[in-house]
């Protein structure tokens, strides 16, 4: 190690870019496993909905409530895939302390009026609306956030890219145990719902606080120091690859030096496709269709409030981090093997045994599997199998190419990710019809 590379202290730089990672995908967990409060308000004006957290209702669900869970993950995951392909134009534009600063500062202010509105009365049709716009807020500035960070962790040694992953791994099992924690004090639904809301601005603003101590820091200084030297090289954002390959095809350079996009899709378009589907069939179903289903083992007990922050959310941010984390020791089957693509078609099989699970409202099939036994089980294999597979076809496809062309490739593989959630959210809605 050179000499004059002066020590990261404390690991302050690690943890620093840890709660940086844990703020980019925080937001929307909260959002998504809060489900029970945000459906709760578009059945009743909140002077009535000031009841027990632990009372569930088998209304007739309003047109609102259906559809919320559904409408929430297309208006989450349409925007990350656009400012995903915008932020090429955006980090040549916009400098990077704006970038992050802002975003994190723009998710704060969004908490804050979320957790203010709990104490407000609205009828359900302004609040539905208000929160949709607030979640394609988040979400926008979320994937603005996660370039910029990606970006950043770019100028530092190749592990502090890890801490990022770590923070946004942690985020949802972070949203899941608040959720819990926020059911378990007892309190109304709206008590409780506006300490989770608090929750989550205490913890962007310890993110917030981090990123203004960074620039302080020694070790910070000096890689940042180190890419002075080359401004133009802003390394942030690998969609800005793609812009920078075509304008070299259009410039007539020798196609061997810059390989087209075509060129390249067309050595890992296998892996492309796959971590593409993978998410369609993940986001297609949870949490649009999971977080429908009704437990018949709690029979009115505590079981039935803590139902689905644990089976679903909690087990599944759990079970796919593990899945994840599985691809650092063992990497089967391998980059050419016919059986990762074979096993993520296979994952369709998710798409029936959740609907016919215990969802609730249902108007066409019928339940198959009503022990919540089944749900779990499912849910297990189905998160476990998204993280481990899922990974595996992001670490490969850079892999199948030259050295000179893997951020390339990179770059298509997040591209091909995106849409995967674009699409499991679009066809959400199609899913949950079927039931």
């Amino acid at each position: 190690m050179d000499p004059q590379v002066p020590k990261d202290k404390y690991n302050g730089v690690w943890w620093i870019f840890f709660m940086l990672g844990l703020g980019t995908l925080l937001p929307w967990n909260f959002f998504m496993t809060a489900t029970v409060y945000f459906t709760s308000r578009l059945a009743h004006p909140l002077s009535e909905a000031n009841i027990p957290v632990n009372l569930t209702e088998e209304d007739t669900q309003s047109v609102l409530q259906s559809k919320f869970n559904n409408v929430m993950t297309l208006c989450a995951m349409v925007p990350l895939l656009v400012f995903t392909c915008l932020n090429s134009v955006l980090h040549q534009r916009i400098s990077q302390k704006i970038r992050i600063a802002g975003s994190l500062a723009a998710i704060l202010v969004v908490f804050l009026l979320t957790a203010i509105l709990v104490k407000v009365d609205l009828e359900p049709l302004p609040f539905f609306i208000i929160t949709m716009i607030k979640i394609i807020c988040i979400n926008s500035f979320g994937a603005v956030l996660q370039g910029s960070l990606f970006g950043m962790a770019g100028l530092l040694p190749a592990s502090y890219t890890t801490p990022i992953m770590s923070g946004q791994g942690l985020a949802g099992t972070f949203a899941a145990f608040s959720m819990i924690c926020a059911i378990a004090s007892g309190s109304a639904l709206q008590d409780s719902a506006f300490g989770y809301f608090i929750t989550a601005c205490v913890v962007i603003s310890l993110a917030i606080a981090s990123y203004a101590l960074l620039p302080r820091l020694e070790f910070f200084q000096y890689y940042q120091k180190s890419q002075q030297s080359k401004p133009a090289e802003d390394e942030e954002n690998k969609m800005d690859l793609l812009e920078k390959d075509e304008q070299q095809k259009s410039a007539g350079d020798d196609d061997k030096q810059t390989p087209s996009i075509l060129a390249i899709f067309k050595k890992i378009w296998v892996m492309a496709l796959s971590v593409c589907f993978a998410f369609t069939i993940t986001i297609g179903t949870f949490p649009a269709v999971t977080v429908d289903v009704k437990s018949t083992i709690a029979d009115g007990g505590k079981w039935e409030q803590y139902f689905i922050p644990v089976s679903c959310f909690l087990l599944f941010n759990v079970f796919d981090w593990l899945g994840r984390s599985l691809t650092a020791v063992c990497m089967w089957p391998g980059k050419d093997s016919k059986l990762l693509p074979g096993l993520l078609v296979a994952r369709v099989i998710f798409v029936p045994l959740f609907m016919l699970c215990n969802v609730q409202p249902r108007y066409n099939l019928p339940v198959y599997f009503s022990h919540d036994g089944w749900f779990i089980a499912f849910m297990i294999l189905f998160a476990f199998s998204n993280g481990y597979l899922a990974s595996l076809c992001m670490c490969f496809g850079p892999k199948k190419v030259d050295a000179s062309e893997a951020e390339t490739a990179g770059a298509i593989m997040a591209f091909f990710l995106s849409l995967g959630l674009a699409l499991g959210a679009s066809l959400s809605f199609l899913f949950r019809v079927l039931v």
